[in-house]
């Protein structure tokens, strides 16, 4: 029963903390700051916590499974996440929140490849309904769907973090298994500010001067960033640590519904009513990934669900 509440709060936790964490990204962007040094900071800083936390006996008893998916998702995530930052600096919160429903689609075919997840029957159909959904979330209620949406520049970053950050989540789980959920975080703040390190000196690394150029509110704004992104990283490695990725990855999707009030309240994005109901169809469509035929309380006591 314990176990089933702390599944239920860290999953809340998860849902409230990532909007929130993009609506500082964004942010930091509209105050100039470059999405990659945005993200290179967030990780410096989360590494530097890490730090704290490691047991540097312990290190040697580490696998090479371990390092190998540490390594590859540190980089799927840095690589991830940058171009996550980069499109929230295009793109309306409430429009690039709402693609990211495709997550759980990536993360369900990359678990089965890599370590043979096997979704129900319902996951399909879960998937359909999220493809449904996100056709009327890109259509954004000005004008008739169509390829060239994809022309965008924030449309393409967006698709390409969550290609990226839905292998990750396999990487992570692997991580997970192999370790703790703290090793997995501490893994996932290293080698991610390393790889975010590398990702701007190959872009442009003029782009590291952008750090001299910060007053108090942006350095509040990447503390809360920092606290929001931390409660989400360890939320996230405890709820991966209890059920399939692809389950998980769709409960947290409901994260989608606040992301458009956010994007309404803070930014002022428009086209409201339109998303808000034109999401429950991609809703629907996790709601059925995420529990098959059963309710979410059935996932919570692990009802036709394997680990």
């Amino acid at each position: 029963m314990l176990g089933n509440v702390s599944l239920i709060i860290a999953t809340s936790i998860r849902i409230i903390s990532n909007p929130f964490s993009n609506v500082f990204q964004k942010t930091l962007t509209k105050k100039g700051q470059a999405p990659l040094m945005v993200n290179l900071i967030s990780y410096t800083l989360l590494s530097l916590i890490a730090l704290f936390f490691i047991d540097y006996k312990s290190i040697p008893t580490l696998s090479n499974n371990f390092w190998l998916y540490v390594v590859l998702g540190g980089f799927t995530g840095a690589l991830g996440n940058g171009f996550i930052i980069m499109a929230l600096e295009k793109e309306d919160l409430s429009i690039l929140g709402p693609i990211n429903a495709y997550k759980s689609v990536v993360g369900m075919i990359v678990a089965f490849i890599l370590i043979r997840e096997i979704p129900n029957q319902f996951g399909l159909l879960g998937i359909a309904l999220i493809i449904a959904g996100s056709y009327f979330v890109l259509d954004q209620g000005t004008e008739k769907w169509s390829w060239s949406i994809f022309k965008k520049k924030g449309i393409q970053y967006r698709i390409w973090g969550l290609l990226l950050t839905g292998i990750e989540a396999v990487f992570d789980k692997q991580v997970i298994l192999q370790s703790s959920i703290k090793w997995a975080f501490i893994g996932w703040a290293i080698f991610g500010a390393i790889f975010s390190l590398l990702f701007i000196l190959f872009v442009n690394k003029d782009l590291l001067k952008g750090a001299k150029k910060m007053d108090a509110t942006i350095v509040g704004n990447y503390l809360l960033l920092i606290t929001c992104v931390g409660l989400m990283i360890v939320t996230t490695n405890y709820v991966f640590r209890e059920i399939q990725v692809s389950y998980g990855l769709a409960l947290f999707q409901l994260s989608i519904l606040l992301s458009v009030v956010l994007g309404y309240r803070i930014f002022n994005e428009q086209h409201f009513s339109i998303m808000i109901s034109t999401r429950f169809n991609a809703r629907w469509g996790d709601v059925i990934l995420g529990e098959g035929i059963e309710s979410y309380c059935n996932i919570f006591n692990d009802c036709g669900i394997q680990k």
